[in-house]
C-alpha cells in the first residue's frame, strides 16, 4: 500500500486536511505501506510563502511522520509539483498526439461570449464541452498548420481534456461504493494552463501514477472531479488506484466548515491555531479520527497505536460530520490528565518562572498534581495564581453573597488551631478543621468559605487541605492575616 497526502501551500494546514493526512497515515502504518507527502504548488497565484513549512511543522506536531517527501527524499521524487513540470508537459503532449486532449486558444472574452450565448434558465452556467467546443478556437476547429503557426507565434493557449458524450464512467469508492457519472455531465477540463503549469487534475494523476500510489484517500469535495481523473488514467492506459472520498466536516450550524463560518462560531480552521491555544496533539488527533470514522464500540480514547490497529475505511461514514468544539475540549481535558505531572512541569517551567518567579520544580510538580483534575489545557494551571502567590484581591461577588458577620471571627479563631498544629499534612489539616467544627459547634461552611477566600481570593478551587499543604504553614497563616485586614 502506498498512500499520499497532497496539500496545496495556499494557506496554513486546515484541520480537515490534517484529518485526511491522519487517515492516510493510519492505513499506511496498519498495512506496512508507505505514507508520502507531496506538495501540490502549481497554483502560483494563491501560493503562500510560509505555508509549506507550516504543513511540515503541523504534521510533525501531530505525530504524522511521512516516509517520502520534501526534505526526506525517496525513490519517486521530486515531491513538489513545481519541480515536475517537464513530466506534465510530456504527458500532455502524449494526450494531444493520441487525440485524447486538444490545444485551445480562446481568451477570456471568447469564453465569456460563449457562456452568454448558451446561458438559459435551465443552463445558467454553460460549460466548455462537447456541445460548445466546435464553435471555439481550438485544435478541433483549426487545421494542424494553423495550430502550429499560432504556437510558433507563442499565442497563449491551454490544453483541454477531450470528453466525448455517450460514455458511462464508473468506479468503486472504498467509502461510498459504486459511483457512476455520465460523460455528458463532464466539461473539457483544462489540463495545462496558459502559464505552462498543470492544473490539479493532470498533475495529480501523473504524480499518483509515477509515485505508484495504490489508494487515493481525500475529501468529498474531490468526488465530482474523479470521473475526469478516471478518464485521464484510461487515456494513458494506466491502472486506476482505489478511491476513497471522506465525508465533509460540517459547521455546528450546518454547511461545510469553511474559514468564514467557522471563525464566526469561534472554531479555528488552521491546525496552528490549535497549537497556539495549547491543545494536546493526541487530543486533536483522537478527535479528528472519530470525526467520520466509527470504531464500532463505545471506546473514545485512542492512542495513535490503537488507532493504527483499529482504523478501517469500511467504518468511515458517508454523511457529513459536525465539528463539536465541546467534545474536542473534553478530549483535551482527558489527554492532559494522562500526562505525568513531571512532564507537564517541564512544559510549564519557563512560564511559571516568568509569571511568578517559581523556580522550584518539585513545588511546580506538586501544584500540577493539585490542579490537574481541573485543567482543560496545561496552562490552565496559571488560572490559579494563588498557587504561587498570595491573592491581591478577593472575589467581591462571592464575598457579598457568602461572607457572614461571624466569618472574620471564625477565621481568626481557626488560625489559632492551625498555628498550634505540628503536623502539616493533608490528613492532619483535615483533622484540624474537623476538630474546630466539632469543638466550636458550627457548620463546615462557616469556616470553609472564609478560609478559601483568605487563601485563594476566590469562592472555589481545589481541596483546601491540599492547598494548605502545598503552600506551607507560614504562607497559610500569612494569607489569613492579610485577609483579616482586607475583608469585612
Amino acid at each position: 500500500m502506498r498512500v499520499r497526502f497532497a496539500p496545496s501551500p495556499t494557506g496554513f494546514l486546515h484541520v480537515g486536511g490534517l484529518r485526511t493526512a491522519l487517515y492516510n497515515y493510519l492505513l499506511a502504518k496498519q498495512h506496512g505501506g508507505a505514507f508520502i507527502l507531496r506538495i501540490e504548488d502549481t497554483d502560483r497565484k494563491r501560493f503562500v510563502e510560509a505555508a509549506e513549512q507550516d504543513i511540515l511543522d503541523m504534521m510533525a506536531w501531530a505525530g504524522l511522520a511521512f516516509d517520502e517527501g520534501p526534505g526526506k527524499g525517496g525513490s519517486y521524487g521530486p515531491y513538489r509539483q513545481s519541480e515536475r513540470t517537464e513530466r506534465y508537459h510530456e504527458v500532455a503532449s502524449l494526450l494531444v498526439d493520441a487525440g485524447k486532449a486538444y490545444i485551445a486558444f480562446d481568451d477570456d472574452d471568447a469564453l465569456d461570449a460563449m457562456r452568454e450565448r448558451h446561458r438559459t434558465t435551465e443552463n445558467p452556467t454553460p460549460r466548455y464541452d462537447h456541445s460548445t467546443r466546435l464553435e471555439m478556437l481550438n485544435g478541433l476547429t483549426l487545421s494542424a498548420s494553423e495550430v502550429q503557426e499560432r504556437l510558433d507565434r507563442n499565442e497563449p493557449h491551454v490544453i483541454r481534456l477531450k470528453v466525448d458524450p455517450g460514455h458511462t464512467i464508473g468506479f468503486t469508492d472504498a467509502v461510498r461504493g459504486q459511483v457512476v457519472f455520465e460523460s455528458e455531465t463532464i466539461d473539457d477540463q483544462v489540463l495545462m494552463k496558459s502559464d505552462g503549469l498543470p492544473t490539479y487534475h493532470l498533475a495529480n494523476i501523473v504524480d499518483d501514477h509515477d509515485m505508484c500510489i495504490t489508494h487515493v484517500i481525500r475529501g468529498e469535495e474531490w468526488l465530482p472531479s474523479t470521473p475526469k481523473h478516471v478518464l485521464l488514467y484510461e487515456a494513458m492506459g494506466w491502472e486506476v488506484p482505489t478511491m476513497a472520498h471522506l465525508p465533509l466536516i460540517m459547521s455546528p450550524t450546518g454547511g461545510k466548515l469553511s474559514k468564514r463560518n467557522a471563525e464566526k462560531q469561534g472554531i479555528p480552521v488552521s491546525v496552528s491555531s490549535y497549537v497556539e491555544q495549547g491543545f494536546e496533539p493526541e487530543a486533536l488527533v483522537n478527535f479528528l479520527a472519530l470525526l467520520g470514522w466509527n470504531p464500532g464500540d463505545e471506546q473514545e480514547m485512542f492512542s495513535m497505536e490503537e488507532l493504527t490497529a483499529s482504523f478501517s475505511l469500511d467504518r468511515v461514514g458517508q454523511s457529513g460530520v459536525q465539528f463539536d468544539m465541546k467534545k474536542l475540549l473534553w478530549f483535551n481535558e482527558q489527554w492532559v490528565r494522562t500526562r505525568a505531572d513531571a512532564d507537564l512541569a517541564d512544559q510549564l517551567a519557563t512560564e511559571a518562572s516568568e509569571r511568578f518567579g517559581c523556580t522550584d520544580r518539585d513545588y511546580l510538580v506538586r501544584a500540577i498534581g493539585l490542579m490537574k483534575e481541573r485543567m482543560v489545557f496545561a496552562r490552565d494551571l496559571f488560572s490559579a495564581p494563588y498557587l504561587f502567590q498570595s491573592p491581591d484581591s478577593y472575589d467581591e461577588a462571592a464575598v457579598a453573597k457568602r461572607w457572614k458577620a461571624a466569618s472574620a471571627e471564625h477565621l481568626l479563631r481557626f488560625r489559632e488551631y492551625l498555628a498550634s498544629s505540628g503536623d502539616w499534612t493533608v490528613e492532619a489539616l483535615e483533622e484540624t478543621l474537623k476538630a474546630y467544627v466539632e469543638k466550636e459547634e458550627v457548620g463546615m461552611g462557616a469556616i470553609m468559605f472564609p478560609l478559601r477566600m483568605a487563601l485563594s481570593g476566590t469562592g472555589g478551587g481545589p481541596s483546601l487541605y491540599a492547598l494548605m499543604a502545598l503552600i506551607g504553614k507560614q504562607e497559610t497563616l500569612d494569607r489569613i492575616d492579610t485577609s483579616l485586614t482586607a475583608l469585612p
